[in-house]
Parts: C-alpha cells; structure tokens; sequence
C-alpha cells in the first residue's frame, strides 16, 4: 500500500510547483526569458568567437602570403622528379670513413 500512495503523490505533483495560477503564470514567464536570453548571448557568444577565428585566419594568411612573397626570390625553384619509389635515381654525395673495427 505504501508504494500505491507514493505513486498517487508522484502523479500529483507532475506539474508546476505552485498551485497558485499567477505563480505558475510568473514561473512561465521567468523561464521563457531565461530560454531567450540565453538563446540571444549563445548567438552573440557564437559571432564573436567565428569574428576573433576568422580574423586571427586572415592574420595567419597575410603573414604566411607575406613570407612567401619575401622568400620566393631566395630560395631555388623545386624540381618536380621521379621520387625513388617510381624507380628513379636518388643522387647524393657520401664519404667513406675508415672502419676501425679490429677482426670482426
């Protein structure tokens, strides 16, 4: 029987806290605000941090565009070739160091 009566309890009190109806009517109104506003600063959080990203990406674009220009006349063209995985020939320069190792 305990249990049936804790049911019935819980059945009862599903809705708004209150039984006044003009503090439920104030509960729904609070609430509703308390919704939009944090409705309206999630957009206004959203804009100022896709604004600081995309200005911090067009600062990083500028200066790497920047360095480049700068750079280009500097450093030698890159020779598009035949990497060795295709069958190509590495080239390269090696010095032969005298082996010390004694009998082995």
């Amino acid at each position: 029987m305990g249990k049936e009566s804790g049911l019935k309890y819980s059945s009862v009190n599903r809705g708004f806290p209150a039984g006044n109806p003009i503090a439920n009517i104030f509960v729904i109104i609070v609430g509703a605000l308390a919704i939009g506003a944090s409705i309206v600063l999630g957009f206004f959080a959203f804009v100022i941090v896709g604004s600081f990203v995309l200005i911090m990406a067009s600062i990083i674009g500028l200066r790497v565009w920047w360095f480049k220009r700068k750079m280009g006349g500097q450093m030698p063209p890159v020779r598009k070739s035949r990497s060795a995985s295709t069958g190509g020939v590495i080239e390269g320069e090696y010095q032969v160091v005298a082996d010390d190792r004694e009998g082995e």
